[in-house]
């Protein structure tokens, strides 16, 4: 199985609990991941990330095989379905649907799908959230597997230990 992270699940951990200098373990553990396919994002995610201008944006730019193209057709055809649903959602509040339609979580939504991979994401289902389209809401709907960062560090087994 193979795992798409979102956005904040970079952001979060860079914030707070795998701080880049705290724990560069972390972010080692997320190469070597991606070495074998387990784990990966998408070139959106990436172009999220370079606009800032810290550790993470640097980091991020330097290891673009992170981070997949969404250009193939699958994709773009997941993401019509994607955008397609969530231009229907009843009830959202002005600005929800355009802010969600021009980020990247339609296509992380759209790559998974294309993948067969489990969503990565901090963002927790809320069905009745009407002020901003949730990951885990559109995930539900088109049956795609989420999780958050510490359910994959758990399935994948990962082990951060100081060294001797």
């Amino acid at each position: 199985m193979s795992y798409i992270l979102d956005t904040n699940t970079f952001i979060e951990a860079k914030n707070r609990y795998y701080r880049m200098k705290i724990c560069p373990g972390y972010w080692n553990w997320l190469l070597l991941k991606c070495g074998t396919q387990d784990v990966r994002s998408i070139d959106r995610i990436a172009h999220e990330l370079s606009k800032g201008s810290d550790d993470l944006s640097v980091w991020a730019d330097a290891h673009p095989e992170l981070f997949h193209k969404t250009t193939d057709t699958g994709t773009q055809g997941h993401f019509a379905a994607v955008a397609n649903h969530v231009a229907n959602l009843p009830n959202m509040k002005p600005g929800a649907i355009p802010s969600f339609l021009s980020g990247a979580d339609p296509w992380l939504i759209a790559s998974a799908m294309q993948t067969g991979a489990t969503v990565v994401t901090h963002e927790v289902y809320a069905p009745d959230i009407r002020r901003k389209v949730q990951i885990p809401n559109v995930c539900i709907h088109f049956n795609v597997p989420y999780i958050d960062t510490f359910d994959l560090l758990d399935t994948l087994q990962a082990e951060f230990v100081l060294a001797a």
